[in-house]
Order: structure tokens, then sequence, then C-alpha cells
């Protein structure tokens, strides 16, 4: 429990989530704000600014640019990048891969356990943020873990920790 306090508030990333975060600033920074600077150069030459949809549209862009980089930015410096080789058996936590069965149907699933910024539930990824996820985390093998889903309650044992 005590790691899902010291993550409250703050996102969840794995060291090549920390990479793939600081990749995408550095294009918003390098790429991005030369290619609408641009724009916004070009719209100026079409004439008057008060009836320019052109520039109008570049300035939204840009808003919209910097205010992706400010929240890059922010993720990057508030974000706990959590070290995989601490990673343990017999605990779920950020970056664990955990076998479960669901106790009403008997069906057995294998999740892997992300932060926010990399969950892709399609290929098994799920959030520390999600209901699974939230729930999961902390748990040991045997143990059966219960949340809310939007017909009722649902419960998952947990029957094995793997790490990558």
């Amino acid at each position: 429990m005590a790691e899902k306090e010291s993550m409250k508030g703050r996102p969840v990333i794995s060291a090549d989530g920390l990479a793939k975060l600081e990749e995408e600033l550095n294009y918003y920074k390098l790429v991005k704000r030369k290619e609408i600077a641009e724009q916004i150069k070009v719209a100026r030459g079409f004439g008057d600014l008060s009836e320019n949809a052109e520039y109008d549209e570049a300035k939204n862009e840009q808003a919209k640019i910097e205010d992706h980089i400010t929240q890059l930015e922010t993720m990057l410096r508030t974000a706990v990048v959590v070290d995989h080789t601490e990673l343990t058996n017999d605990q779920v936590g950020v970056g664990s891969r955990v076998r479960v069965r669901d106790t009403a149907s008997g069906f057995e699933m294998e999740y892997k356990v992300v932060g926010a910024t990399e969950a892709d539930p399609l290929s098994g990824k799920i959030s520390n943020e999600s209901p699974v996820g939230g729930a999961l985390i902390g748990a040991k093998p045997g143990e059966e873990v219960t949340f809310a889903v939007p017909d009722g309650l649902r419960t998952l044992k947990v029957l094995e920790i793997m790490k990558d």
C-alpha cells in the first residue's frame, strides 16, 4: 500500500516510457515549434491580421503546441520512474506482469500493470490508475482483489506474478 500512496497524483512511467516522453518533448520543441512559426510567418503575409483566418488558425495551433509542451514538461518533472530491477514475484507493482482468474467466470487473463501514459488495454497493458490495475497493486499470489465495475463488483484471484 505504501507504493500506492507514494505515487498518488504523480504520473508513473517506466524508463522506456520516460525516453518516449523526452523524445516527444524534443520533437514538439525542435520541429513543431518551427513548423508553426513558419505557418504564422506565411499567414502574416496574407495581410490584415484582423480578418486573416490562416493567421488565427496558426496562432490557435501554436497555443495547442505550447500547452502540450507544458504538459509534457510537467509530466517529466513530476513523474515517478519505476525501476523494474526492483520488482519481485511476491507482490504486484507497476511493471509487474500478473496472471489472474475472474472468480465469477473462471476466465484467466494476463495483464502488465503500467503507468497511465503507457497503458494499452488491447495489448494487455493496464494502468495502475484503472480500477483493475489499482486493485492489483500490492496484491500477492493467492490473494483476491475486488473492485467496482459499471454493473457491480468484480473479483480477481492473483495466480502468478512475473517480471519481464
